[in-house]
């Protein structure tokens, strides 16, 4: 059974008319749309800051994390700046997607448009049990040696 976490959200004035909704019975995010009210065209390179109109109420324990669409991604080099943003349980503002433009060419977003994934997902906190020193067999499961690249392509 799939598990529902109700969030309160509030929808600022210029916010698209829909909220962020799941596209398939199988979709793991939520589509955010652009709350723009002109569109931005971005540059080879160039970053922007991308409004949502929404204000979200996470319950404790939780975050959202904001990730890249991957048509926009795979098809015009559109993707979020920092790989995956993560929205803190006890953020109150408005959600804004930060854009990079990673293409050779411009791109404009266009009020409305789809343009990140939000997913909402449980958070652990960590507890430390600082040693003065950690047997091998818990560094590596599989004994193996090595780090970064260690293991081929």
């Amino acid at each position: 059974m799939k598990e529902t976490v109700k969030i309160a959200v509030q929808k600022l004035p210029h916010a698209p008319a829909d909220l962020p909704a799941y596209q398939t019975e199988g979709s793991a995010g939520m589509d955010l749309h652009a709350a723009l009210q002109a569109p931005v065209t971005l540059k080879p390179l160039e970053r922007t800051l991308v409004p949502t109109g929404l204000i979200i109420a996470l319950p404790e324990g939780y975050e959202a994390q904001i990730r890249s669409r991957s048509g926009l991604a795979s098809k015009h080099g559109i993707a979020v700046v920092n790989g995956v943003g993560t929205i803190d349980w006890d953020y109150r503002h408005e959600v804004k997607v930060a854009l990079v433009n990673l293409s050779q060419d411009n791109y404009s977003i266009m009020p409305g448009d789809r343009i990140a994934q939000m997913v909402v997902a449980p958070v652990s906190r960590v507890e430390w049990d600082e040693r003065p020193e950690l047997a091998e067999e818990a560094l590596t499961t599989s004994g193996r040696a090595g780090g970064f690249g260690s293991t081929g392509r």
